[in-house]
C-alpha cells in the first residue's frame, strides 16, 4: 500500500534567508578581526555563494541562484542595481543559469544578500560542496517536444535541498539538471543527477508520465557520461530518488582527495550496480525519515506540470544541439525570427531568444529587459548558453520584442549560430584559470564575423580557461581549454582543441582531442574548421556526423598543424602575451575554490 504524502506548511525560505545573512555577517566581522581562521571562513563563504577572486584581498564574486533560470522583472531591476552599486556595471550569466557579479567588497556582501532577499533570491549554496543551482531546460513549459513541464520539479528540488542539513558538507558539489524530453536541452547527461521526462505504457494500457534518471555524470579534467539509474521513475518517487542518491554520495564520497570526490568517482570505485543497489535501498527506507519528500511536491501541485504539447497543425521548431539553422532572409527582423524564435506549442505561444554575447549584460540592459518583460507580460528564463529567453509570447508581440531588443543591442541573430561562443570567466577573475578564455572567445567571434562565418548554423563553440570545464568545452562541437605552453624558453598562453562534443537524445559524446595551439592561433583554427564544415556538410548534417565522415578529429587536425607554431619572441612578441593583457604571460594559478 502506498504511503500517503505528508502535507506540511511550505518552508518560509525568506525567514531562513534573513537568519542566514545575520549569521554570515557576524562571521565576516569575526574573520576580519582574526577570530575565525581562513579555512573555516572559506567554507562559510562558499556555502553562502561568495567566491574569492584572483585579485585577492576582499574582492569577491557573488553568484545568485536562479532555479530553472527563471527571473522576474523586479529581479532584473535589482540586477541593474547590483551591477552599478556593488560591481563593475555589468553581470554575467553562467552556464548553470546563475547570474554572478565580480569585484564585490566582502564587507558589503550582507547588504547585497538583503537586497536579494527582498526579491526572493539567494546566493546560498551556489558555490561550495553543496547542492548547486537546480537547472532546467530554458524552454521547459514552452517546448513543443516536452513530455512534462519540468519547471516546478526544479523549483521543488531547489526548495527541498536549500539549507537542508544533508547538503551542507558534502564530499564535493552535487549538480541536478532537468530536461523535459530526450532532446536534453537541460544537459542532464553530464550531471550528478540528470532528469529527463518521459512516459510509459502500463499493463492496463494507460500512459503514465514520469522520468528517466541518470546519475554520476560530470565534466572536469576527466569527463564521465551519466548512467541510467532505472528504466522509469514515477513522479511520486522522484524527490525521494534524488535524496537517496545524495545520501549515498554523502556516505561514500571521497573526503580525503577533492580531485576524486565527485559521485562519478564513487561509481568508479564500487561500480554502478552497487550504487544503484544502495540508492534503491535508501529510497525504500526514506519514508521513516523526517525529511522524506515523497508524493507530488506542493510546488508541482500548485503550478501543474502538464507539457506544452505538440500543436496539431502549424510549424514545429526543432531544438537542441546540431539543429540546422539557416539564414535566408535579408531583412534584419526576418533573420532574427529565423534563428531566435521557437514555435509549436499547443497553446499557441512562441518563445524568442535575446542574444547576450559572452553572457554579459549591462545595468542598462537589465533595466530594459525588465521593462520589456513587464510590458509583454512574458515569462523569462536564462539559458545554459548564456542568453535570455522570452516565453509565453504571441506572434503579434514579436515585432515589438525585436524592436526593443534591437535598441539595446540584443537582437542580433545568435542562437545556434557560430557567433554564440560560450566561455567561462577565465583568468580575468578566476583563481585557477590558466588563460583569458573570454578574450579568446571575443577574438574567435571577431574572426568569424570578419570572414563571413559567424552565421553558420549548427556549430557550438565553448571555451574554458583550464581543464575544469566551467565553459563546458567537452560538450561542444568545437571546444578549447587553456594550458601553459613553452616555446623558445618562455611561457606562452595555449589551448587544447577538442572536436565533436555532443549532448542530446539521451546520449553524450565528449569532444576528442585534436591538437594544441598557441592562443593567438586558435581563432584562425576555428575559422578553418567552421568554413570546412559549412562547405562540406550535407543537408541537415550535424557537426559530429560530418566529423566522423571526414575521418575524425585527427584528420581535421592534420589541416591545422601549421598553426601549432610559436614564432620567436623578437619576431612576434604578441604570441607570448595573453588576450587582454599587456605583459608577458605568466601561468599564475591559485588555490582552487571550484568556480562552477
Amino acid at each position: 500500500m502506498a504511503i500517503p504524502p505528508v502535507i506540511e506548511k511550505p518552508r518560509d525560505l525568506v525567514a531562513e534567508q534573513y537568519a542566514d545573512i545575520e549569521r554570515f555577517e557576524i562571521a565576516i566581522t569575526q574573520y576580519l578581526a582574526g577570530e575565525i581562521s581562513e579555512d573555516v571562513f572559506r567554507v562559510m563563504r562558499l556555502n553562502n555563494g561568495i567566491y574569492g577572486q584572483r585579485q585577492g584581498g576582499t574582492n569577491q564574486m557573488a553568484r545568485i541562484k536562479l532555479p530553472a533560470g527563471s527571473i522576474t522583472p523586479e529581479q532584473l531591476e535589482l540586477m541593474a542595481t547590483l551591477a552599478t552599486q556593488y560591481s563593475r556595471g555589468w553581470g554575467h550569466i553562467t552556464t548553470r543559469q546563475n547570474i554572478q557579479f565580480h569585484f564585490v567588497e566582502l564587507t558589503r556582501i550582507p547588504d547585497l544578500l538583503r537586497e536579494l532577499a527582498k526579491v526572493e533570491l539567494t546566493t546560498r549554496e551556489s558555490c561550495g560542496d553543496t547542492v548547486r543551482n537546480v537547472m532546467a531546460c530554458h524552454l521547459a513549459g514552452a517546448c513543443p517536444h516536452e513530455q512534462l513541464d519540468v519547471t516546478p520539479w526544479a523549483e521543488a528540488t531547489f526548495r527541498h535541498f536549500v539549507r537542508n542539513p544533508l547538503g551542507q558538507r558534502l564530499p564535493r558539489k552535487f549538480k541536478v539538471n532537468f530536461s523535459g524530453c530526450s532532446t536534453d536541452c537541460g544537459q542532464a547527461m553530464f550531471n550528478d543527477f540528470g532528469v529527463i521526462a518521459q512516459s510509459r505504457q502500463n499493463p492496463d494500457g494507460s500512459i503514465e508520465q514520469g522520468f528517466r534518471v541518470y546519475i554520476a555524470g560530470g565534466l572536469g579534467a576527466t569527463p564521465h557520461p551519466a548512467l541510467s539509474l532505472e528504466d522509469f521513475t514515477s513522479r511520486e518517487d522522484l524527490l525521494p530518488t534524488i535524496e537517496a542518491t545524495l545520501r549515498v554520495f554523502e556516505q561514500t564520497g571521497n573526503r580525503d582527495n577533492k580531485l576524486r570526490a565527485r559521485l562519478k568517482w564513487v561509481v568508479d570505485q564500487i561500480g554502478i550496480d552497487e550504487v544503484r543497489r544502495r540508492v534503491m535501498k535508501i529510497r525504500t527506507t526514506l519514508p521513516a525519515s523526517s525529511s522524506w519528500p515523497g508524493g507530488i511536491p506542493p510546488e508541482v501541485v500548485f503550478a501543474g506540470d502538464a507539457p506544452a504539447g505538440r500543436a496539431a497543425t502549424g510549424e514545429i521548431t526543432q531544438v537542441g544541439q546540431g539543429v540546422s539553422v539557416q539564414l535566408r532572409a535579408k531583412d534584419p527582423y526576418e533573420r532574427w525570427v529565423q534563428t531566435s524564435v521557437i514555435r509549436g506549442t499547443a497553446n499557441g505561444t512562441v518563445s524568442a531568444i535575446a542574444y547576450a554575447p559572452l553572457g554579459d549584460i549591462t545595468a542598462a540592459q537589465f533595466l530594459a529587459l525588465a521593462s520589456i518583460q513587464r510590458e509583454l507580460n512574458a515569462d523569462v528564463r536564462l539559458s545554459n548558453r548564456q542568453n535570455v529567453v522570452f516565453r509565453a509570447l504571441s506572434n503579434e508581440q514579436l515585432p515589438r520584442l525585436y524592436a526593443a531588443l534591437d535598441a539595446i543591442d540584443m537582437a542580433r541573430p545568435g542562437a545556434e549560430l557560430a557567433r554564440d561562443v560560450v566561455a567561462c570567466p577565465g583568468s580575468d577573475t578566476c583563481n585557477i584559470a590558466v588563460t583569458q578564455s573570454r578574450g579568446l572567445a571575443k577574438a574567435i567571434g571577431d574572426v568569424l564575423e570578419e570572414e563571413g562565418l559567424a552565421e553558420v548554423g549548427g556549430v557550438r563553440i565553448n571555451i574554458s580557461g583550464c581543464t575544469n570545464s566551467c565553459g563546458q568545452h567537452h560538450a561542444s562541437d568545437i571546444g578549447f581549454f587553456g594550458a601553459e605552453r613553452r616555446a623558445h624558453g618562455q611561457a606562452a598562453p595555449g589551448y587544447q582543441m577538442l572536436l565533436g562534443g555532443y549532448v542530446g537524445q539521451e546520449q553524450i559524446h565528449f569532444g576528442e582531442k585534436a591538437l594544441r595551439l598557441p592562443a593567438k592561433a586558435a581563432p584562425e583554427a576555428v575559422a578553418r574548421v567552421v568554413r570546412r564544415f559549412a562547405n562540406e556538410r550535407t543537408s541537415a548534417e550535424t557537426f559530429r556526423t560530418w566529423m566522423d565522415r571526414v575521418g575524425g578529429a585527427d584528420a581535421i587536425a592534420n589541416d591545422l598543424r601549421d598553426l601549432d607554431h610559436f614564432p620567436a619572441p623578437a619576431e612576434n612578441p604578441d604570441f607570448f602575451i595573453d588576450y587582454g593583457e599587456t605583459g608577458p604571460f605568466v601561468a599564475a594559478v591559485g588555490d582552487s575554490e571550484c568556480a562552477v
